[in-house]
């Protein structure tokens, strides 16, 4: 029999309250799987055979904690220090036809794991001292693990059908785990990829952002495009695939396949970052390009202005898709700049331009110049090494330009209060005018980011920039 090493000291102290109760437990799933892989471990999940949320509350008692308790779903969950430890009493799951809900009742260690996703996740090792780590393997999951295939404990018809989700699941752990989908599988999914639609979408994006997460999310990224899952979990995405092709005469106009493109640029930059913030953006970086291709004769195609309509589009996609806003700035402002370093790899580029460039970075300039270097998809080696080098210039000189115009974090060196005592003026849009011209003025050069520079030249422009601010169109600076 397969057993496990369990050393950790907080399930060794759960095993031993398990056995003075004499309560039947298992440590199931993700744990056992990772600990035959090899694999850090880092979510424990307890099965219980007979009453969880009583055991729970034992366990939570011996550490001095408090459980979240589920009772419909006769689960419960156990924060200890940084674990939060799940409790789930063995039991059998069915949905009805279009619910999004299980209905559950208590059932037996096999009914448990018969109930699981994966084989290689319907695995159970004892918490009994006297066979300790040993594992229960019904599914045959550990010949899985070693093949590297994602198969399901039944019909996998009847498990994707159960919980809908673990569609969503397969392409994370492809992802995750570099495993294969088994065909059966596979072609279940196809056939149902529809039935994603009753499962809210907080779940849905968070398996979405677990693949986002993963080394290589072009993996899981191409499950969902294959078994028609994108069309419904990210159309915006989904919209990209395709060769736009045109024949003029004898010559031909082709455009590489946007999502493919996308997908590798993503991997580029997985393998330079973990930041998964920086990958949606880089995710979303051409969104637009479907929307704004055009084919102009003798040129070809173009996607004029796709980065600021992708910009905007962003808001829309993460209240969709219920994203934190926290970080909807941060991935708009990659989306809007991702062109930008390209057009300043000339030696004869203004120092405005530079200017602007630093101000509208800001604190993600680090990460513009990383998605611009993963965005060098080139086939040729001495080109690609052209390009990089290229936006390693740009950089630095934005950072040198940053650093001696005092332009990090930059806004008006006069505030708005102090613009008000200065002119009269009350709380208005011409206010705001005063100091959008400041800052203009700043940023192309005309002085210095020092405050009593700056209200010298707001004296001598007052009369005229307050005119002019009766029909002037200003507001967020995208160059």
């Amino acid at each position: 029999m397969t057993s496990i090493s369990i050393t950790d000291p907080i399930l060794l102290r759960i095993a031993a309250l398990a056995a003075d109760l004499k309560v039947e437990s298992y440590v199931v799933g993700g744990f056992v799987r990772d600990s035959i892989m090899g694999r850090p471990r880092t979510d424990i999940d307890i099965t219980v055979v007979g009453d969880p949320l009583a055991f729970a509350q034992e366990v939570a008692t011996l550490f001095h904690s408090h459980p979240v308790i589920y009772e419909r779903f006769r689960t419960a969950m156990v924060p200890i220090g940084d674990h939060h430890i799940e409790f789930v009493g063995t039991r059998v799951e069915t949905y009805e036809e279009g619910s999004r809900n299980p209905i559950v009742r208590e059932g037996t260690l096999d009914d448990d794991l018969r109930r699981r996703d994966f084989t290689v996740n319907a695995l159970a090792a004892s918490l009994h001292p006297d066979r300790l780590g040993d594992v229960i393997d019904m599914f045959d999951g550990i010949a899985d693990i070693e093949r590297r295939v994602l198969r399901t404990p039944l019909d996998p018809i009847v498990t994707m059908s159960d919980d809908p989700l673990r569609m969503m699941r397969a392409a994370r752990f492809a992802s995750q785990l570099q495993f294969v989908i088994d065909p059966s599988v596979r072609t279940a999914i196809t056939s149902m990829a529809d039935r994603i639609s009753i499962i809210s979408q907080e779940r849905i994006t968070d398996e979405f952002m677990k693949i986002l997460a993963s080394p290589m999310p072009s993996v899981g990224m191409k499950v969902l495009y294959d078994t028609g899952l994108l069309a419904y979990v990210f159309p915006e995405v989904e919209r990209l695939a395709g060769v736009d092709l045109v024949a003029v005469g004898a010559r031909e106009y082709k455009h590489k396949d946007v999502f493919l493109h996308t997908l590798q640029v993503v991997d580029n930059v997985s393998a330079m970052s973990d930041d998964v913030w920086l990958r949606f953006a880089t995710l979303m970086h051409d969104i637009a390009k479907p929307r704004t291709k055009r084919f102009v004769e003798g040129t070809g195609w173009t996607f004029h202005g796709h980065e600021e309509v992708g910009a905007r589009w962003q808001e829309k996609i993460f209240r969709r898709l219920k994203l934190p806003l926290q970080h909807l700035d941060h991935v708009q402002t990659l989306v809007r700049l991702h062109q930008r370093p390209m057009k300043l790899v000339d030696d004869g580029v203004t120092d405005s331009a530079i200017r602007r460039l630093a101000v509208q970075a800001g604190e993600w300039l680090d990460d513009l110049f990383l998605l611009c270097k993963a965005d060098v998809t080139t086939k040729n080696p001495r080109l690609a090494e052209k390009y990089v080098r290229n936006y390693d210039i740009v950089r630095q000189k934005v950072i040198d330009v940053r650093e001696r115009d005092q332009l990090r974090a930059f806004q008006s060196p006069i505030r708005g209060e102090e613009i008000m005592e200065i002119t009269g003026l009350p709380p208005s849009r011409t206010v705001g005018y005063l100091k959008f011209m400041i800052e203009e003025a700043i940023l192309d050069g005309h002085l210095h980011n020092d405050r009593d520079e700056a209200k010298a030249y707001l004296l001598a422009n007052m009369a005229q920039w307050t005119e002019d601010a009766k029909h002037a169109q200003f507001g967020r600076r995208g160059g």
